[in-house]
């Protein structure tokens, strides 16, 4: 799967509002949902700023 279809529904990651993957995952554009690691304290390694 590429990447840029890849959403993450992620709710406590502290760099949710700012990522590509959150955004994707909320309006229904990934093909693929997956959660990532992001905490309340640090963002995951797969985020995509907006």
């Amino acid at each position: 799967m590429q990447p840029e279809h890849i959403g993450c529904n992620n709710q406590e990651c502290i760099k949710k509002d700012e990522c590509k993957r959150n955004e994707r995952a909320r309006s229904g554009e990934a093909k693929e949902v997956k959660t990532f690691g992001g905490t309340k304290e640090k963002g995951c390694k797969n985020f995509i700023a907006k």
